[in-house]
């Protein structure tokens, strides 16, 4: 089985969930024996694992007439015109690729996977990571509305990271149930999970660690701390991470007076991110919607107790974590209080919770990526 994947990011060089998830489930696809997966990214900066797939950066394919185009290999202002100029290099790579199947993975590649389909003859189908329902709390742009609908309508087939983004896709972009299918994320093994520690110190640290933006939450994080600490001093926090909302959330907290006890690292990655979760007592994601949210595995992995809104995908999945409408911010206070104090249920959550994720298996995702693959080719 030959996968054309078309992707926007892959580890090292991330900027959110969208890598580690194309990173996490081409390695487990790729456990299975006659899966072959070329992933094309824009911009490839030369230093990912091609192990056990094959790279293609779309800046060193010639587009007849243009030559190579320039890409960002980010998020940059212009990035319609660099969505465009992916599915021209896209349209060449139909022509010149030996594939089975398209795998187009969130909104900014659906349009190459459209073209390559239209090429090729070959089947597409899409990944949806995220919505714009998600990232806008509802303040929908209509141009990457259009995008994201024409993707789905498009595709031969649509994988979801949650029920919960399932069910978007059905009811806001108006797809056929039967055609929709919900593939729940996982979480890398971590093979030395147990060189990450916790430093002995006085103080508890609760963690939030993540886009600093309007679709994670951080202002229920903010007010929830602060109804920690009218009850106790003993505890620190932390926003980890970057976003538009950064400077409104370092206001707020002086404004609650609580900058004492507040910590702004700035953006995260790689082993940083199991440390910091390691030290941690509570990692907390207090998201609006999250279509999946990996980053509650990833502190379970290490041992720290999780508290995630119910708002998010991986909710559905997730047994041994805490879970609160991200709007209640009693409750969050509540959870993050009790785990602070009360050592048992500290190591319930901790133990459990990674006996629970250590379960939770990207080569399992791919063998139902690979079902999907399997059912829209023996359709046709």
């Amino acid at each position: 089985m030959r996968a054309l994947m078309f992707g926007w990011e892959f580890p090292p060089h991330i900027l959110g969930g969208l890598g580690t998830a194309s990173y996490g489930l081409t390695r487990g696809m790729a456990e299975q024996p006659d899966m072959q997966i070329t992933f094309v990214l824009p911009r490839p900066w030369g230093d990912e694992d091609q192990s056990f797939l094959r790279i293609v950066g779309a800046n060193s394919v010639p587009v007849p007439g243009r030559g190579c185009i320039e890409f960002s290999g980010r998020y940059p202002d212009n990035l319609l015109e660099e969505i465009g100029n992916y599915e021209a290099v896209a349209a060449e790579l139909a022509r010149r690729e030996d594939f089975d199947i398209i795998h187009s993975h969130d909104w900014l590649t659906y349009p190459a996977g459209a073209t390559a389909k239209r090429l090729s003859g070959k089947p597409l189908v899409i990944h949806v990571h995220a919505t714009d329902f998600d990232r806008s709390r509802g303040n929908v742009n209509p141009t990457v509305y259009a995008i994201e609908r024409r993707g789905m309508d498009e595709a031969d087939h649509i994988m979801c990271v949650s029920n919960l983004t399932r069910q978007t896709v059905i009811d806001k972009y108006g797809q056929n149930p039967m055609k929709v299918t919900t593939v729940h994320n996982a979480v890398e093994p971590l093979a030395d999970a147990d060189s990450f520690v916790k430093h002995p110190r006085k103080d508890k640290l609760v963690t939030f660690l993540g886009r600093i933006t309007m679709q994670k939450g951080p202002e229920y994080f903010v007010e929830a701390a602060a109804l920690v600490l009218r009850r106790t001093k003993g505890v620190r926090f932390v926003m980890a991470g970057s976003g538009d909302k950064m400077a409104e959330m370092v206001d707020l907290v002086a404004r609650r007076g609580i900058a004492d006890r507040f910590h702004f690292p700035g953006f995260m990655r790689g082993r940083q991110v199991q440390e910091l979760l390691a030290d941690s007592d509570v990692y907390i994601m207090p998201s609006v919607s999250e279509p999946f949210g990996i980053s509650p595995l990833e502190a379970m992995q290490v041992g720290c107790p999780t508290i995630i809104s119910n708002q998010s995908g991986c909710a559905e999945i997730l047994q041994h974590a805490v879970k609160t409408d991200y709007w209640d911010i009693e409750a969050m206070a509540d959870a993050i209080y009790a785990i602070v104090k009360y050592p048992a249920l500290y190591r319930s959550l901790s133990v459990l919770g990674k006996e629970e994720v250590n379960n939770i298996r990207w080569y399992d995702a791919g063998l139902k990526v690979r079902a999907v693959y399997d059912k829209v080719l023996n359709n046709r």
